[in-house]
């Protein structure tokens, strides 16, 4: 068996190095695929981006830190957490199952490989109704401000 292998190595050492490549870059799941399907954008002549993914919202034991953004996260506040907009952006996210929607500033980020597209302080989750199953399925449009 070691015979196999000393004969084969290069071989072996290439199909894995191939295999990776090719896993890496035509994943499915890959975040750059994903900000793409997730991320639905309108046309430019309309005033608002619209974006559909899934929400989530902050565990208790963020209350009282800082966020991203230098300001302190409290759960009885109107703010989400976003990847995808610049910090101070407020947003409209609506609840599709039951067409609930709130108005909320994005300041805070989220982990680099979560997949969801904002996490929501409580309050706002309460005001969605989606506190219960923890996640939700949501449309999320930017406000922006009349020039």
């Amino acid at each position: 068996m070691k015979k196999f292998f000393l004969k084969y190595s290069g071989f072996l050492k290439l199909f894995y190095f191939l295999l990776l490549t090719i896993t890496f870059f035509y994943c499915p799941n890959s975040i750059a695929q994903q900000k793409k399907s997730v991320n639905k954008k309108i046309g430019k002549s309309q005033k608002t981006d619209i974006r559909y993914g899934v929400a989530s919202f902050y565990a208790d034991k963020f209350n009282g830190r800082k966020t991203a953004s230098g300001q302190i996260f409290s759960q009885n506040k109107l703010t989400c957490a976003c990847n995808v907009l610049p910090l101070g952006t407020w947003v409209r996210v609506t609840n599709t199952t039951n067409g609930k929607s709130v108005k909320v500033l994005v300041n805070d980020r989220l982990h680099p490989r979560m997949r969801r597209l904002v996490d929501l302080s409580k309050c706002a989750a309460k005001k969605l109704g989606f506190i219960s199953s923890g996640l939700v399925k949501i449309k999320l449009e930017v406000l922006h401000p009349d020039k």
